[in-house]
C-alpha cells in the first residue's frame, strides 16, 4: 500500500511540474520592439489596409462600413463617411495600383476610384454572384479580381462593366483566401477540416486533405511561391520548396502556447512575423528555424490578426477592437 501512495505520489509530483514547465515560456526576447500602437478613431473590426501610389496616402477598412484614410504614412487616420443606403455593410478588401482603387465587402459591395479615393463610384454586383465578395486585387488600369467567400473568382479588363468567371465552380465556404503575387489562390474551408488551391488556366479548385489532425487556421504564399499553414495548437508548416505538394516538418514556436496562431507574413524573404491571439507576436530571422517574441506587444489586448508588409520597411500589424501597429526600422540597424 506504501509503495501504491508513493507510486502515486511520484507521478502526481511528475505532473506538476510539466505543468509548471508549459506555463513557462522559453522563446527568446526580441532585442528591439519595431511595433508603434496607432491610435485609431474607431472600435469597430478592422480588415484590411492599402496605400495608394504615394507611400504616405492608404485607407483602412473594416466593419460598420468605416473607412478611414492617412496622409502621413499610417501615423494618423481620419474617418471618410460614404454616402450609402441603409444597409449594414462590412468592407473586406482595399486595393490600389497607382491612383485606381477598389473596396469590396458584403452583402454584395464593390465601389471604385481612379483619382486616389477624392471620389468613388459604386460597381453594380449581380444578385447571381455565388458568395459574398471577401478579396479584391488591383492589377492595372481597369483591371482587378474579385474574390468570394465561396471560392468564386472574376476578373475585369474594363473598369468593373463586365466580369469573367476565372474558375468554373465555387470552392464551398471559407473561413480565408489568399492571393499569390502571380495569381495563384489558397482557401482553407470554413471548418479548417481541409484546404484547396487555385491557379490561372485551371477549371477547377484542386483540394487537399490537412495534413495532420490539427484542424488548419490560415494560409498563404511566401514571395517564392511556397506555402505557409498555420494550424491549431501554434504549429506551423512550410511547403517543400522542391515538392509544393509535399510539406516540411512541423514546427511549434512556442510549444506550449495556449493562444492562436492567427497570421503570418515575411518581411524579407528570410524575417517572418506571426500574429495571434491576446497580442501575441512572434519573428523569425532565420526562415522559421528559430523564433523570438515581441513581448512588448503582449500588453496590447487584441487579437492580432493581419500582417502586411507593404515593403521591407513598411508594414502594419490589424487587430481587433480598433487596434493598428506600424512597423518601425531599428534606427541602429540601418
Amino acid at each position: 500500500m506504501h509503495s501504491i501512495v508513493k507510486s502515486w505520489q511520484r507521478i502526481v509530483a511528475s505532473l506538476l511540474i510539466v505543468l509548471m514547465c508549459i506555463g513557462c515560456s522559453k522563446v527568446p526576447t526580441v532585442s528591439y520592439n519595431p511595433w508603434k500602437i496607432i491610435s485609431v478613431p474607431t472600435d469597430a473590426k478592422l480588415l484590411d489596409i492599402g496605400f495608394t501610389a504615394n507611400p504616405q496616402h492608404g485607407y483602412l477598412v473594416g466593419s460598420n462600413a468605416t473607412l478611414l484614410e492617412t496622409n502621413d504614412a499610417g501615423d494618423t487616420w481620419k474617418p471618410i463617411a460614404l454616402q450609402l443606403d441603409e444597409q449594414k455593410y462590412r468592407f473586406n478588401s482595399v486595393s490600389f495600383v497607382g491612383k485606381e482603387g477598389w473596396i469590396a465587402g458584403e452583402p454584395g459591395f464593390l465601389i471604385h476610384t481612379t483619382d486616389e479615393g477624392a471620389s468613388w463610384s459604386r460597381i453594380p454586383l449581380s444578385e447571381k454572384l455565388p458568395g459574398n465578395p471577401i478579396k479584391i486585387k488591383a492589377l492595372a488600369d481597369n483591371t482587378a479580381e474579385l474574390a468570394t467567400d465561396v471560392g468564386a473568382i472574376y476578373k475585369t479588363t474594363d473598369g468593373g462593366k463586365n466580369w469573367k468567371a476565372q474558375v468554373e465552380s465555387a470552392v464551398g465556404v471559407v473561413r480565408n483566401l489568399e492571393r499569390s503575387a502571380d495569381g495563384k489562390y489558397v482557401a482553407v474551408s470554413a471548418k479548417g477540416s481541409f484546404y484547396s488551391t487555385w491557379e490561372p488556366g485551371q477549371d477547377a479548385w484542386v483540394p487537399h486533405n490537412r495534413n495532420s489532425s490539427r484542424r488548419v487556421e490560415n494560409m498563404g504564399f511566401a514571395d517564392n511561391g511556397q506555402l505557409w499553414l498555420l494550424a491549431r495548437g501554434g504549429q506551423i508548416q512550410f511547403s517543400d520548396e522542391t515538392k509544393p505538394e509535399e510539406w516540411q516538418k512541423a514546427l511549434y514556436p512556442e510549444f506550449s502556447a495556449s493562444w492562436g496562431l492567427l497570421d503570418l507574413a515575411y518581411r524579407t524573404p528570410n524575417e517572418i512575423w506571426i500574429g495571434g491571439g491576446s497580442g501575441n507576436l512572434l519573428r523569425s530571422a532565420d526562415g522559421g528555424k528559430t523564433w523570438e517574441k515581441d513581448r512588448q506587444v503582449e500588453e496590447v489586448a487584441a487579437n492580432l490578426y493581419k500582417i502586411v508588409f507593404l515593403e521591407p520597411n513598411r508594414g502594419f500589424v490589424i487587430g481587433d477592437r480598433g487596434i493598428l501597429l506600424k512597423y518601425l526600422p531599428n534606427p541602429e540597424a540601418a
